[in-house]
């Protein structure tokens, strides 16, 4: 098998899941992330355990220059061989009321949400073209579907990857590329820890009293989307744990 999945993000979280359920079913994994060292640990694991090829990218999807000299620096057979894109890489950071908002905390979702999902992926969709096939997974949220006190910000970037993930649909479709919304619910990855600035008591009181979606969750329904025949396209999918009712409504023991 030569077909490549290319995924950012891909050091820890949901991103970390999908490499690995995607090598475990022979796909080749091109793993993109901003620590080297943890793209380093999670390459090695990734051949390691299967036979597969692992191409590792270091780069901040934020930075368009960095984006394009990356992904120009793969071969040409790696990139023609490109099928599939998960847009993982994203964040939350800080919570609380719109007028004590921190403006770099905006910045740093708006950039990282929104345009490094952009860069990365007009980068990548003239491969996908090119092959008249291909699917986009866009990693989107349950605040890209409702908003909830004190996530302002964070669910205007997600509402955003909600209708980008749409368009890209529209504008995809002459080409056979499906374009799928994932939007999770509460799931116990690095995101709290992101959200509350590496703060590891409040981080875990989030997910006190239930149990949450972890990463593995996601990356199997990713995985089953991906896996489904040519003409069956899943646009979007919200995926919730059992304790949680809505963005804002949580059973806790």
């Amino acid at each position: 098998m030569n077909k490549f999945v290319f995924i950012t993000g891909g050091t820890s979280g949901f991103g970390e899941a999908c490499a690995h359920i995607f090598a475990q079913n022979g796909w080749n994994i091109i793993l993109t992330g901003r620590r080297t060292d943890r793209l380093e640990k999670v390459s090695k694991e990734l051949i390691s355990k299967y036979t597969i090829k692992v191409e590792t990218l270091c780069f901040d999807v934020r930075e368009l220059n960095e984006v394009n000299r990356a992904i120009d620096s793969l071969s040409e057979n790696v990139k023609s061989s490109i099928e599939i894109l998960i847009n993982n890489a994203g964040l939350a950071v800080g919570r609380g009321p719109i007028d004590t908002g921190v403006i770099d905390d905006w910045e740093r979702m708006i950039d990282t949400n929104i345009k490094g999902l952009l860069y990365v992926t007009k980068a990548i969709v003239p491969y996908l073209k090119n092959n008249k096939k291909g699917h986009i997974f866009n990693l989107g949220s349950i605040a890209g579907k409702e908003v909830y006190p004190g996530g302002n910000v964070y669910c205007a970037t997600k509402h955003a990857v909600d209708a980008l993930s749409k368009a890209m649909r529209i504008d995809l479709v002459q080409y056979r590329i499906k374009v799928t919304n994932i939007a999770p619910g509460a799931a116990n990855t690095e995101f709290s820890l992101v959200r509350f600035k590496g703060d590891q008591t409040t981080a875990d009181s989030v997910y006190d009293g239930f149990e949450p979606l972890v990463a593995q969750d996601i990356a199997e329904t990713i995985y089953f989307v991906a896996s489904r025949p040519q003409h069956v396209t899943i646009n979007d999918l919200v995926i919730m744990p059992t304790a949680q009712a809505s963005a804002a409504v949580l059973w806790k023991e």
